[in-house]
């Protein structure tokens, strides 16, 4: 099928530009004065058209409707003219490819596509945030002995600074912890594995933070205590790597 005016499929039903067709129609009362005529058949805003506004010829916004088929196809009958007759003819064919089967098919494939699309993504979202929700809940879980809580009084650190002492960079060391067997990557944060969650190593803390879309929105970091400190401490001794302070000039 040839096409013989622009359709547009940008809404729920395909439509067309109300001026596109008045000129390809060669009407010759100037469209301000003719839609309002056409509209007195009994055509309503919101049901058969919808308004908008347009740039003119002269760059001064005009106002310009999209139209549904239905009304569109009226609007040629009324002309009475070959011309019409023809674009009537047209518009009666998009109506019936838009109603085949086979594009009613291809709508609701589509539409099920983009809904799985979204329920993958609020599923990744839930599963990171089950993560984080269940290293808390270990970090809280396990009963702590004094030298825990004299170790978790000190200020907690972060792992770019845990890093800094031996003169790596935080990639370097959540590679590192990630090749160990310690930690794992869940979205954009470093989680332990179950092994040593529970073991007061880590504590996750919540930031707020005012987003370009003009929304709070927040992020989830993990800072190590000062045991977890000393546990990283323990682990790189064994593999031959001392603190900048520790080692021989």
């Amino acid at each position: 099928m040839d096409e013989l005016i622009r359709i547009n499929y940008d809404s729920e039903h395909p439509t067309v530009n109300g001026r596109d067709l008045h000129d390809a129609l060669q009407i010759k009362t100037a469209y301000k004065d003719w839609f309002p005529r056409m509209c007195e058949y009994g055509f309503f805003e919101g049901t058969d058209f919808c308004s908008f506004l347009s740039e003119s010829s002269g760059g001064r916004p005009a106002v310009n409707h999209q139209l549904t088929i239905d009304m569109a196809k009226q609007l040629c009958m009324i002309q009475r003219t070959e011309i019409g007759r023809k674009f009537r003819q047209y518009f009666i064919q998009v109506e019936e490819a838009w109603n085949s089967p086979e594009a009613v098919m291809a709508r609701a494939l589509q539409f099920a596509n983009q809904q799985l699309a979204l329920l993958k993504h609020q599923n990744m979202e839930l599963t990171d945030t089950i993560a984080v929700q269940n290293q808390q809940i270990l970090e809280m879980k396990p009963k702590v002995s004094y030298y825990d809580v004299v170790l978790n009084c000190k200020d907690l650190i972060s792992t770019s600074a845990i890093a800094k002492d031996y003169g790596k960079s935080a990639i370097w060391m959540n590679r590192y912890l990630h090749e160990k067997g310690v930690q794992f990557k869940q979205g954009d944060i470093w989680l332990l594995y179950q092994k040593y969650a529970q073991k007061g190593y880590t504590s996750t803390k919540t930031h707020s933070y005012p987003g370009t879309d003009g929304e709070t929105h927040t992020k989830v970091h993990t800072y190590w205590t000062q045991k977890g400190r000393l546990f990283i401490y323990e682990l790189m001794k064994s593999d031959g790597m001392m603190p900048l302070i520790e080692q021989e000039v």
